[in-house]
């Protein structure tokens, strides 16, 4: 039987990939983010992780939910969105060609419109690219990327979230689920792009709700925040509609789960997002 062995929210913020630049002067200020991510690589590879499966908020579908399940991911990759943050950075990384179909029929079982793709030229999205460079630049765990239908419900997330636990369970590997997207994601208008724009949130009402979304928490308090979740997403901008948040709490098990939420780097801004890496830790 497999395992989940390892939770976490991460972000994927591409100004991590320009900090590392020669330099620039976001180092330290994304330096924190970085060595937690690089923590969360260690703990996986210490709980003997052969898997990661990434709830990817920037690989947005029009038509459907969506799994990638190429049985070897392998590319270079230049953000549509930002180039000058984001250029021809390479990634091969094997994929889990069974894991990723399970999923699907996991999901398809309950009812859900759901694809598993082997195509050579479905690449990843930056959303799982990221996470990845940082966690498992090696390739030593296999991925398994899942997009975020724009046009769905909270409902059908949850749904995906609790399919992608059953077929963990059903599988051989040990697991690590990672919900890859921002807290809050009301971003600067063009205008006010800048360099104080990586370092500042857009609403302060957005960051007081992410504080206060980090509160519950740490303090255990989940069915409080699975309860204000649906408007959290709506009025705090959700990336994704907070699609990653819906499936790793439902993964986890929604309102039976009672485990620790360890924070592992303060909660920070980025073009007026908020962002934080978040372990919730499982079993034992």
């Amino acid at each position: 039987m497999g395992q989940l062995v390892l939770a976490a929210k991460v972000t994927h913020v591409p100004s991590l990939m320009l900090s590392e630049q020669p330099g620039s002067p976001l180092r330290a200020a994304r330096e924190p983010a970085v060595s937690s991510l690089r923590e969360l690589r260690r703990r996986a590879k210490e709980r003997g992780v052969t898997s990661f499966v990434v709830f990817d908020t920037h690989w947005l579908s029009n038509f459907g939910y969506h799994v990638n399940a190429n049985a070897r991911h392998r590319g270079s990759f230049t953000s549509h969105e930002a180039p000058q943050m984001i250029q021809d950075l390479r990634y091969d990384l094997p994929g889990d060609t069974r894991l990723a179909e399970a999923i699907a029929g996991r999901a398809a079982d309950a009812g859900l419109n759901v694809t598993a793709h082997q195509v050579a030229s479905l690449g990843l999205e930056y959303g799982t690219i990221v996470p990845m460079h940082y966690m498992n630049p090696d390739g030593f765990a296999k991925v398994v990327s899942v997009a975020s239908p724009l046009f769905t419900s909270f409902e059908e997330s949850r749904i995906l979230g609790e399919a992608t636990r059953r077929a963990i369970d059903e599988s051989d590997e040990r697991v690590a689920v990672l919900a890859s997207g921002s807290l809050s994601h009301r971003l600067w208008p063009n205008k006010k792009l800048g360099p104080e724009a990586w370092t500042s949130v857009a609403s302060e009402f957005n960051r007081q709700v992410d504080l206060r979304v980090l509160e519950l928490w740490q303090s255990r308090r989940y069915r409080e925040f699975l309860d204000m979740l649906p408007d959290y997403a709506t009025k705090c901008n959700g990336e994704g509609g907070m699609a990653d948040t819906i499936m790793l709490f439902a993964a986890l098990g929604w309102y039976d789960y009672c485990g620790t939420a360890e924070q592992l780097c303060d909660y920070f801004p980025s073009s007026g997002s908020g962002q934080v890496n978040v372990e919730f830790h499982v079993g034992a």
